[in-house]
C-alpha cells in the first residue's frame, strides 16, 4: 500500500483506506489464503480469479466514488471489490454486483454478509440489472470485446464506468450521453460472457 501511494498508482487517500479496511484473506479460497497479499491473481472457483491487488486498487481509484452514490459492479467473483466499494460508498450508499456463476455468488453472499449496503444478484453481468438503474458509477471486472451499451445505458450522466475493453483498461464518462474514454493501460481480465452457470 505504501508502494501505491508514493508511486502515485492510487491518489486517494479514501481509496488507501477502504483497501487497508478490507482483508484480502477472507475473501479468497482457504487454500491460498497465506498467499493473499502476494500482488498476483489467484484462482477462484470455476475458472476464476480474484484480480491482483494492484490492479483492484488501480480500477478503484479510477472510478472516484463518493460516499452516498449507487454502484453496479459486474462480475462480484468473491466479493472483495464489492466490499471495498462498500466502505467507499457508506452506510448511505449502495453496492448492486451481479455475477453469472451461482457458485461464486454463494461464496461472495457469505463473504459479504456483515455489508448491509451491498446487495449480490445471480445473473447474466452483460445486462446489467436494470431494476436498480441508473447508476453514478460501473465497475466490469471482466473484459468486453466492446463497450456493451447496454451497461452504458444503466450509467447516470456525468457517470463514471471502469471497464477493460480487449485487454486495454478504459475510464469512460457519460457526457451529454456519449463516451468519453480515457486509457489507463493494458490489464488482463477473464472474458465478459453472457448468461449463467
Amino acid at each position: 500500500m505504501t508502494y501505491w501511494k508514493i508511486s502515485g498508482l492510487v491518489k486517494s487517500k479514501r481509496v488507501l483506506d477502504a483497501l487497508a479496511k478490507v482483508p484480502r484473506e477472507n475473501f479468497v479460497l482457504e487454500k491460498y489464503r497465506e498467499l493473499a497479499y502476494l500482488d498476483e491473481p489467484l484462482p477462484l472457483l470455476a475458472g476464476q480469479t480474484i484480480s491482483q491487488p494492484t490492479t483492484v486498487a488501480i480500477m478503484t481509484d479510477s472510478l472516484n466514488v463518493k460516499p452516498g452514490q449507487k454502484v453496479l459492479e459486474v462480475g462480484t467473483g468473491s466479493g472483495y471489490q464489492a466490499a471495498i466499494l462498500a466502505e467507499l460508498v457508506g452506510p448511505k450508499g449502495k453496492v448492486f454486483t451481479v455475477e453469472r456463476i451461482k457458485a461464486l455468488v454463494q461464496f461472495a453472499k457469505k463473504n459479504l454478509k456483515r455489508y448491509k449496503n451491498v446487495k449480490v444478484i445471480y445473473t447474466d453481468g452483460t445486462k446489467g440489472y436494470t431494476k436498480a438503474a441508473p447508476y453514478d458509477r460501473i465497475i466490469v471486472t471482466a473484459c468486453a470485446a466492446q463497450l456493451p451499451d447496454i451497461l452504458f445505458a444503466q450509467l447516470k450522466e456525468k457517470g463514471i464506468m471502469v471497464i477493460p475493453i480487449e485487454d486495454k483498461m478504459y475510464r469512460i464518462t457519460k457526457i451529454r450521453g456519449k463516451p468519453k474514454f480515457e486509457d489507463l493501460g493494458w490489464f488482463v481480465f477473464v472474458p465478459l460472457l453472457s448468461g449463467t452457470e
